[in-house]
């Protein structure tokens, strides 16, 4: 007997709301006639539907950290996580499901695809304005929305009206930060918010939720092994074993992903807790030496924009003949800059205290809501040239 191929497949209550959507339609072919899809954040056409023997996705990394590269996953590396998601979250075919960002992101792809796959409506709502975006979601209705911090700052900033609605608010791509977690209550009076930690090439790892400890990103989504090569309460690179890692790359390569009896690492260092729960501390790419001390920009990041007044912030660091680095942190706020440097020197050490301060209106985001940190870097040596 021939074995049956395994595919997406759309549920038959699932209906989609917005089909002049960009890729909606190209969605809808691969995922109705088994054909593979090619995600983009930067092309033109967002996805491209292709023939291919096995049905894979094949989504561009966000390149944060280094070149882009193109992923390449199978059917049931997603499919497996959209049944335990449908079992966690509650959902179920009268439910909305409604994406910010356009389908050539991987986290809105994913989005997509698991709405029709258990068959919800789905609002795609890219390509419109944050202000336009806050009128869709009301007017279809959603009840479940999947956003990147920077997309819900951008909402909430064009919109300050309440989507009492939505009761399940699915968060990833970045950490929420103190003052934008401090308003989804008052945006989002009915959510659950569940913020979770994952890559490209890892799908889900960790998921938190109210009961989750500060600073930390949660415990093992389900299915999910974590190892750390360190001890309990000590940082080290994580590994992770699990149905929903990548199949490889189609195009580039890292040499930070490795595979080891069966576990995949892709650069993440942190530690686990007692209880299993799992706190980051960036990635070892861009760990930097300061006055010997390994400094994680990420914890920086994060700590800064725990502080009031701090909308955005991103951390480059600059060679420095005598120290190694030193630490710039660009900031979008209003934060005092001597408040803002003692409490990274109070949380994280001496060494993690930034010695520059460089406030700006905005800070430049690449198509998946991270900061451009390359374009940060360049702008920082114009600067001081």
């Amino acid at each position: 007997m021939t074995a049956q191929r395994e595919v997406f497949h759309i549920a038959a209550k699932a209906k989609l709301l917005t089909p002049q959507a960009d890729g909606a339609d190209q969605l809808l072919k691969a995922l109705g006639s088994g054909l593979s899809l090619r995600a983009s954040p930067l092309a033109k056409t967002p996805l491209i539907a292709t023939q291919s023997a096995v049905q894979v996705v094949m989504c561009e990394s966000s390149g944060s950290t280094g070149a882009p590269k193109l992923i390449r996953r199978t059917p049931s590396s997603w499919r497996a996580s959209f049944e335990i998601n449908k079992a966690l979250l509650g959902v179920t075919p009268d439910d909305t499901y409604a994406v910010l960002g356009h389908l050539g992101h991987s986290i809105s792809l994913y989005a997509a695809t698991e709405a029709l796959h258990i068959g919800a409506d789905l609002a795609i709502l890219s390509g419109h304005t944050p202000a336009q975006q806050a009128s869709a979601l009301r007017e279809h209705e959603a009840s479940l929305l999947y956003a990147t911090p920077s997309q819900l700052r951008l909402l909430i900033a064009a919109d300050g009206a309440v989507f009492p609605k939505i009761t399940r608010l699915i968060c990833g791509g970045g950490a929420l930060g103190a003052g934008l977690q401090a308003r989804l209550p008052d945006q989002f009076p009915a959510a659950r918010v569940i913020e979770f930690f994952g890559a490209s090439e890892t799908s889900f790892i960790s998921m938190s939720d109210a009961a989750t400890p500060d600073k930390s990103v949660g415990k093992a989504y389900p299915g999910v092994d974590i190892h750390i090569d360190a001890p309990l309460d000590e940082v080290g690179e994580i590994w992770v074993k699990s149905p929903y890692l990548f199949a490889g790359y189609e195009e580039g390569d890292s040499p930070l992903t490795r595979w080891k009896g069966g576990y995949l690492a892709i650069g993440e260092m942190g530690l686990l807790d007692a209880d299993g729960y799992l706190y980051l501390r960036g990635r070892r790419s861009r760990m930097v030496t300061v006055a010997d001390q390994n400094v994680f920009p990420e914890a920086i990041e994060s700590c800064l924009m725990a502080q009031p007044g701090v909308s955005a912030a991103a951390v480059i660091p600059v060679a420095d003949p005598l120290r190694g680095h030193h630490i710039v942190a660009v900031v979008q706020g209003v934060a005092d800059e001597t408040a803002l440097r003692q409490a990274c020197r109070a949380t994280l050490g001496a060494a993690a205290a930034p010695r520059s301060f460089w406030y700006r209106d905005n800070i430049p985001l690449l198509p998946a809501g991270k900061p451009d940190l390359k374009l940060l870097q360049r702008l920082w040596q114009e600067r001081n040239a």
